[in-house]
């Protein structure tokens, strides 16, 4: 369902049609509970922060401004998030469309047609939704036609009141942006933790990313929130150690350590309790649907990166696990985002506390705690 540009100065809601009277309903229940808010103060109880959430977002990260257009997709599980970024946005702009569509299947599925056209034409795109539409050729597209765009895969209403949506942004863009002297002609990473992880790769310098910030106020910027995290791909073939996993994987929190091996840069062995197992039988039900070629591309290490967002909670959900400070990430799977070679279309990703990160022979975080420069 398409609510159309409303302006600030109308009176009467559009009634949805007949064929959209369940979605109406979502979506009508969280805007009467926006509305509520904002009757009461333009300040949110410590009850229900949701109103002042999505004014950040709209005016500290996407900094909308008067009369741009507005698009926010969102779906059935994040209709009272997309009503709530819907108010706050009128009160920058008088052309914001909200768009409610189906519930995607998996991670970086494209968005109906609809979704996608209409993306093209946008200043800005906030998306709350189930699963993830960063790594779509719709997000690319609208990027390429000048929109700056937010996702926010597997955000949840808690998620967004509170923990690393939280943070302040602007001091966080600050922080981020002084690592890259840090890295400067750094070539080797080495991880490790005090629970046996100890691991070694090689890194171009020159592509670290430092600009999951949460400010996203230029045309054709792309960002993650919560943000807050530093990523790059390791080269290929460089990576040979142990992960030894004790934080999350792929949104679910690990209660027993995994151990992963991995050589030349690739996964080549899990080991551990009840959540290794099931790690191994999701790589195993990937690969069977791959190419022979393609298959042991699978456990290719695509990316390492350390989170960088004080306020973020490890919670089980990946969105914000991977932002947690003091926590690093590595992801498996397609790195043809970042130019590498395994085109495998999919990835998974694991967090691992208290890391100590080493670059050549400078120290950059002890245990998990960032050391000053």
């Amino acid at each position: 369902m398409v609510l159309p540009f409303r302006r600030r100065s109308d009176g009467e809601a559009t009634p949805p049609s007949a064929t959209d009277d369940d979605l109406a309903a979502i979506l009508d229940d969280g805007a009467a509970s926006v509305a509520t808010t904002s009757s009461e103060g333009e300040a949110a109880s410590t009850e229900n922060h949701l109103a002042s959430s999505a004014l950040r977002v709209v005016e500290t990260c996407m900094d909308v401004r008067r009369n741009e257009n507005v698009l926010i997709v969102c779906d059935p599980t994040t209709a009272e998030i997309g009503a709530a970024l819907h108010e706050a946005a009128l009160m920058r702009s008088d052309r914001v469309l909200l768009m409610l569509m189906p519930k995607g299947r998996h991670h970086g599925q494209e968005p109906p047609a609809p979704v996608a056209n209409l993306m093209r034409q946008q200043q800005v795109v906030i998306a709350p939704t189930r699963f993830s539409l960063t790594h779509t050729k719709a997000v690319r597209a609208a990027l390429a036609e000048g929109a700056r765009i937010a996702t926010m895969p597997g955000m949840t209403l808690d998620m967004f009141q509170g923990g690393g949506m939280s943070a302040d942004f602007s001091a966080l863009k600050q922080q981020i942006a002084r690592l890259s002297n840090r890295v400067r002609r750094k070539r080797i990473v080495n991880v490790r933790s005090a629970k046996g992880t100890e691991l070694s790769f090689e890194v171009a310098w020159r592509d670290w990313v430092f600009d999951d910030n949460g400010i996203c106020n230029r045309p054709k910027m792309l960002t993650n929130l919560p943000a807050g995290k530093a990523y790059v791909m390791p080269r290929e073939g460089t990576m040979n150690g142990t992960i030894v996993l004790d934080g999350s994987w792929e949104g679910t929190l690990i209660e027993e350590e995994v151990r992963m091996t991995i050589e030349d840069g690739v996964l080549t062995n899990i080991s551990g309790g009840e959540m290794a197992g099931r790690i191994r039988r999701t790589f195993e039900e990937i690969r069977e649907g791959l190419r022979p070629k393609d298959r042991d591309l699978l456990g290719t290490v695509a990316e390492f990166g350390f989170g960088m967002n004080p306020a973020a909670i490890l919670t089980g959900n990946l969105l914000e696990d991977e932002k947690c400070l003091g926590t690093c990430y590595f992801q498996f799977g397609d790195n043809t985002s970042g130019g590498g070679n395994a085109a495998v279309g999919t990835t998974f990703s694991c967090v691992m506390r208290a890391p100590t990160i080493q670059l050549d022979v400078e120290p950059l975080f002890d245990d998990g705690r960032l050391l000053d420069e």
